[in-house]
C-alpha cells in the first residue's frame, strides 16, 4: 500500500491570550497579506484576510457581532467563518484560512 503524507506547515500567528473574546487582531507574516485573527464569543479562533474587499480598511478593527465582522469604513459585513459578504456594500468574499490552536498558540495551517 502506498500512502502519501501531505506536507503540512504551521505558521505561528499569536498567543490565545493576545486576543480577548469578541475581538480581532491584525497579524503580519511573511508571504501573506495582512491577516486578521478573530476570537469569537464561542471561544473559537478564525483567520481571514484583514483588508476589506470593498475598501482599504482593517477588519481586525471592526465590530464583531456573533460570527460577523463589520468593516469600520463603510459598515459592510462578512461572516468570519466563511468569508461570505453579509452586508452591503461588500459583495466580494473574504479569503479565509485554516487555523489550529495548540498549547495556547494560534497557528495558520498551510
Amino acid at each position: 500500500m502506498n500512502i502519501k503524507m501531505a506536507n503540512i506547515a504551521e505558521k505561528f500567528l499569536c498567543l490565545t491570550s493576545d486576543i480577548e473574546q469578541g475581538e480581532g487582531l491584525q497579524v503580519i507574516i511573511e508571504g501573506y497579506p495582512p491577516l486578521a485573527v478573530f476570537h469569537l464569543e464561542d471561544g473559537e479562533f478564525y483567520v481571514t484576510d484583514d483588508t476589506c474587499t470593498h475598501g482599504d480598511a482593517s477588519l481586525a478593527d471592526g465590530e464583531i457581532d456573533g460570527c460577523e465582522v463589520e468593516c469600520p469604513f463603510h459598515a459592510g459585513a462578512f461572516d468570519i467563518k466563511t468569508g461570505e459578504p453579509c452586508g452591503a456594500p461588500c459583495t466580494i468574499p473574504l479569503k479565509t484560512y485554516q487555523s489550529i490552536v495548540r498549547e495556547d498558540r494560534v497557528y495558520l495551517v498551510e
